[in-house]
């Protein structure tokens, strides 16, 4: 079964849409692989620096972020980004509804969880890892700098979106069960 989880990232904002995630000049691409480069590459942060380019963005597999995102528009580029980048699971307070689908069929993990325990996680970032436990519902952030602090949480997934993440994404569920 996959793992989900890994080196966070933190992104303290919200509204981060799709053309923000890989921009539009880039959707004449023709693999997914062409868009690795330029995740994130437009987003800007007021009072926050963010380089995509980073060690600490690069080693990445988990993405923390606040409210809607992926709005925008409903290209799956987007997503693509995502998965190319190795991002396997994004932690928001919400996500736009197609992107958040297009995520599970793509086998990445959105969890949804409330602003206090967003808050809790954001507490952490420094140097934070992730990990998930899907049967539990439950996640663990621990910060690995200054103080080792830990959290854990409860996050809720429909059965469906559930059985699509541990399968890989739509394609690999399809190929299983039909």
């Amino acid at each position: 079964m996959k793992q989900f989880g890994g080196p966070a990232y933190f992104i303290d904002r919200g509204d981060i849409n799709t053309d923000e995630i890989i921009p539009a000049k880039y959707l004449t691409e023709i693999s997914k692989q062409a868009l690795k480069p330029h995740l994130l590459e437009d987003l800007h942060l007021e009072g926050q620096e963010f380089d995509p380019l980073s060690q600490q963005f690069q080693r990445a597999k988990v993405l923390v972020t606040r409210s809607n995102f992926g709005c925008g528009s409903s290209r799956e580029h987007a997503v693509w980004a995502l998965e190319v980048n190795d991002i396997n699971l994004v932690i928001a307070e919400s996500f736009a509804r197609i992107f958040r689908q297009n995520m599970f069929n793509c086998g990445i993990l959105a969890i949804t969880l409330d602003p206090a325990d967003l808050n809790r996680l954001f507490a952490l970032r420094e140097g934070c890892e992730i990990s998930v436990d899907l049967d539990k519902e439950q996640l663990t952030a621990t910060e690995s700098t200054g103080q080792r602090r830990t959290m854990t949480c409860a996050f809720n997934l429909n059965p469906f979106d559930r059985k699509l993440v541990q399968a890989g994404g739509w394609l690999s569920y399809a190929d299983q069960n039909y």
